[in-house]
């Protein structure tokens, strides 16, 4: 029998049978994406079509869909499409490597900004920039593969030192942020020392860079970061069910036979890869990581944070920050706007968490 039936031993899930298979899944985990992806699209193209000559919403799809005029044509795809675009990446890589921090972390002030990985990637990037053109080592094709590659190095190494730092007979969730303040610390200021040692001009564009700007994105930037989703996102998603099980503690997940240490590890690393290639194309932009999977964890009401659920939430948050960005101060980085609004945001999750341990 075909169709899809209410399992009454799982509230609030559906059962899709075909033939003798069947699948179990939650309507609103898989209504969050479809309804993000919807807005996504419009106000991707409210984006696209924001500028000096300003495209209708109906013109841009048109054009993206292979219609449209020469001059539509040359404005959107040369001009405009790159910006956007890489809004979408990175909010879809800080979103998912936010929803495996907190994850593993089993806390929901973990994120790549807080535990020093975006600064660790942003260390290998701004040395790329500064020192190596500085000293005339990094130019054209290869600054455009060497600051991404530093920074995925960056990211990485930051990641092992917060793991190895944090690991003790366990991960313990708000000893890993402690660490991980202390490491977005060390690296926050090497890479204003950086600044100090370079060029006037390479440190300018660095320091437009650290605070999170889409401006100056080309298709160069999008081409590492939509490489690495479409590598990673998959294995991320296939270790879905490594996450399900750490969620309830490292007993419970060893009793479901994972191997916790080796599958925190891994997630680890693809998080740490995935926040590091989002942070070398548009910088540290902050605080997307930390909210995208609460906002969708609440959407979809689950017990963790949805993995494609926050991938749609964060691309939506990045777009809509730079299309309010372009709407009310075109020269403010929109890793300015989403600090102000993100900043309130964690004070209410440390309020939070202090009044949960005082009721405990």
């Amino acid at each position: 029998m075909r169709g899809v039936r209410e399992v009454p031993a799982l509230p609030g899930r559906k059962e899709l049978r075909a033939g003798p298979a069947a699948w179990t899944f939650r309507p609103r985990v898989v209504a969050v994406p479809i309804a993000g992806a919807a807005l996504l699209v419009l106000v991707a193209a409210l984006n696209i079509g924001k500028g000096s000559s300003h495209i209708e919403v109906l013109d841009v799809l048109r054009t993206l869909l292979g219609g449209g005029d020469r001059r539509e044509s040359g404005i959107i795809f040369d001009l405009r499409l790159p910006r956007t675009l890489a809004g979408v990446l990175v909010g879809a890589a800080f979103g998912l490597a936010g929803a495996i921090f907190q994850t593993i972390a089993r806390n929901p002030l973990a994120s790549p900004d807080i535990l020093g990985v975006t600064w660790g990637a942003g260390v290998g990037a701004v040395a790329v920039i500064v020192v190596g053109g500085y000293r005339g080592q990094v130019s054209g094709a290869a600054a455009e593969i060497g600051v991404p590659l530093a920074a995925l190095i960056g990211g990485l190494v930051a990641g092992l030192l917060l793991y190895g730092l944090s690991w003790r007979r366990g991960i313990d969730g708000y000893r890993m942020v402690l660490v991980g303040i202390g490491l977005s610390a060390i690296g926050y200021n090497v890479v204003y020392w950086l600044l100090t040692v370079g060029d006037v001009d390479d440190a300018a564009r660095a320091t437009t860079w650290i605070v999170g700007n889409l401006a100056d994105v080309g298709w160069e930037s999008v081409g590492p970061v939509a490489l690495a989703l479409a590598l990673l996102a998959p294995v991320t998603l296939g270790c879905a069910h490594l996450m399900d099980g750490l969620q309830f503690g490292d007993e419970t997940a060893r009793g479901l036979g994972i191997r916790v240490d080796a599958a925190r590890g891994t997630l680890l690393l693809l998080a740490a890869a995935l926040a590091a290639v989002a942070t070398a194309a548009a910088g540290p932009i902050t605080f997307v990581a930390l909210a995208t999977p609460q906002i969708a964890m609440r959407l979809a009401r689950t017990a963790r944070p949805p993995l494609a659920g926050s991938m749609v939430v964060g691309a939506l948050l990045i777009v809509g920050a730079d299309l309010t960005v372009r709407m009310v101060a075109p020269d403010l980085p929109v890793g300015v706007l989403t600090a102000i609004l993100g900043a309130p945001y964690l004070i209410y999750l440390f309020a939070r968490s202090r009044r949960s341990e005082v009721r405990a």
